[in-house]
């Protein structure tokens, strides 16, 4: 009985362990003293949004060359878009305009318990809202990063954008939740995914149910880029194959390999602003069509890229 006992009650501190490690990946506000100014290298402004999720969003806004397009930049949770700003720079430099924001309950924004994508749609639509009204006739693309994927996505309706890079997204929530805590505890760790599922939801009005989307990426209008960490055991490289099958034609795939859930940008350098370039200048310049050359990124040379490139999945050992 005594043992019995000793299991229970170790089993209830686990549980409350795991749930606190979870819900610190989502803190009611993330500060960072770097936001306090620009960065010397970007020439942006700063930009104050009003969001329907009852919060005000903060970020920079870099304006570009007029036809190159306008890029929103969208962090991952426990983040900012301090981690952006590589990001911007290489986008800056290829003449895009350039929109970094924080979400609700990170950096300089509203203070707020994320809801991992679910209310930080209605942040990103703010953003999308301001670039439309900043550039008029400009393409807008988005870049979304784990959690900044996922809200891109999880909008009541698709957002009115011309290209979309996905990078770690999760399929759902559950699989999210459930990928984290085998990687940290193992068989135990999947055993304990009722239990945590139920103490993060409801959160703030937003369900479990909500938070799929690879229930919404087939509704998106726009071309899809989805980008995947090979060794990611937080958003598994089946899991974004999962999520790209569902999304419309036309679509790309790059699976990073070596990468884990990391910033892909600064894992992959060269090669990242090579694809990711090519596939935004193809959706958002202007005066380019579907197989004309583009330029595949800062100090690269120009390259043919047909669109059947974009329509097939690319793993980082393909040599196109």
């Amino acid at each position: 009985m005594i043992s019995l006992a000793l299991a229970r009650g170790r089993g209830r501190v686990a549980i409350l362990v795991v749930a606190s490690l979870v819900t610190a990946c989502a803190p009611s506000r993330v500060s960072h003293a770097a936001l306090a100014s620009l960065p010397d290298d970007l020439p942006a402004q700063p930009v104050e949004l009003t969001s329907a999720s009852g919060t005000t969003i903060r970020g920079w806004f870099a304006p570009g060359r007029p036809g190159s397009g306008a890029v929103l930049l969208l962090h991952g949770i426990g983040a900012s878009r301090v981690d952006m700003v590589g990001r911007a720079r290489f986008l800056a430099a290829a003449g895009y305009s350039v929109l970094l924001i924080d979400f609700r309950g990170h950096g300089d924004s509203s203070a707020a318990r994320s809801t991992y994508g679910g209310l930080e749609s209605h942040d990103v639509r703010a953003a999308v809202e301001y670039l439309h009204a900043a550039l008029p006739g400009e393409r807008v693309g988005v870049i979304g990063v784990s959690m900044g994927g996922a809200a891109a996505l999880l909008g009541p309706s698709p957002l009115p954008v011309q290209a979309l890079v996905l990078e770690s997204v999760y399929p759902t929530i559950r699989d999210a939740v459930r990928d984290r805590l085998r990687a940290w505890l193992g068989f135990v760790g999947q055993a304990l995914v009722p239990l945590v599922m139920g103490s993060l939801f409801p959160r703030e009005g937003v369900e479990a149910e909500d938070l799929r989307p690879i229930d919404r990426i087939d509704q998106q209008i726009a071309p899809v880029f989805v980008l995947a960490g090979g060794a990611d055991r937080y958003t598994t490289a089946q899991e974004a194959r999962d999520l790209f099958a569902h999304a419309r034609e036309p679509k790309a795939y790059w699976e990073v390999d070596g990468a884990a859930h990391v910033d892909l940008h600064a894992f992959s350098g060269v090669e990242y602003e090579r694809r990711v370039g090519a596939f935004l200048a193809r959706h958002l310049h202007a005066d380019l069509d579907a197989g004309s050359q583009v330029m595949a990124g800062p100090g690269l040379a120009p390259r043919a890229e047909p669109e059947q490139d974009a329509e097939r999945p690319a793993r980082s050992d393909d040599p196109t």
